[in-house]
């Protein structure tokens, strides 16, 4: 799949950091759709199916772990990958959303956008 075909959903609230990462993506090729709430991400999951979802955990209202939850109910993104990307280090967060479904659990402060970007990567379909 080439990288210009590769569309990636940001859910973040932090909305300077959900455009820089949106922007590192573009630069690199990809497609970036951005939502700033857990509700916002699953209407844009009704209208588009990206290849990859890159989920804040820590979001108002209804956080990643309540995303990943209604995730499995939307048919067509139930099985596109998700990668959590938080700075919320709890142990029994992490575990619940590996448990449903997210393939990694990424702490932000330890990732560059160049680093997410290859890490990211790994999830893409081939």
């Amino acid at each position: 799949m080439q990288a210009n075909m590769v569309k990636i959903l940001i859910i973040e609230d932090e909305k300077v950091l959900a455009e820089m990462y949106r922007d590192k993506f573009e630069f690199e090729g990809f497609k970036a759709t951005l939502a700033f709430s857990s509700e916002e991400a699953i209407d844009c999951l009704k209208k588009e199916k990206p290849d990859l979802i890159l989920l804040d955990i820590l979001l108002p209202r209804e956080n990643g772990i309540t995303f990943l939850r209604k995730l499995k109910e939307v048919k067509t993104a139930s099985k596109i990958p998700v990668i959590a990307f938080s700075n919320y280090d709890d142990q029994a967060a992490k575990k619940e959303a590996l448990e449903l479904g997210a393939r990694a659990y990424l702490i932000k402060t330890q990732y560059t956008p160049k680093e997410l970007l290859e890490e990211i990567k790994k999830y893409l379909p081939r």
